[in-house]
């Protein structure tokens, strides 16, 4: 069972917080993140992040403990 991302934050939120970021990794990672808010399969976060879903899940526990770091 996938690791559930955190009830405080939702795709539009993310995609916000997307918008704003300046680093292009961060923004694919927050895109990845928000795809997973809106129901898609982690595979499918992946093929947007252009990483593996191991990466993804990664990028799930960075978030959950973080919230989404931008720079």
């Amino acid at each position: 069972m996938p690791i559930p991302l955190r009830a405080d934050f939702d795709a539009p939120l993310m995609r916000a917080i997307a918008r704003r970021c300046k680093d292009g990794p961060q923004t694919r990672r927050l895109l990845a993140l928000a795809a997973i808010y809106e129901g898609a399969r982690r595979g499918e976060a992946a093929r947007i992040g252009g990483v593996t879903v191991q990466i993804v899940r990664d990028w799930v526990l960075k978030f959950n403990a973080l919230g989404p770091v931008t720079g």
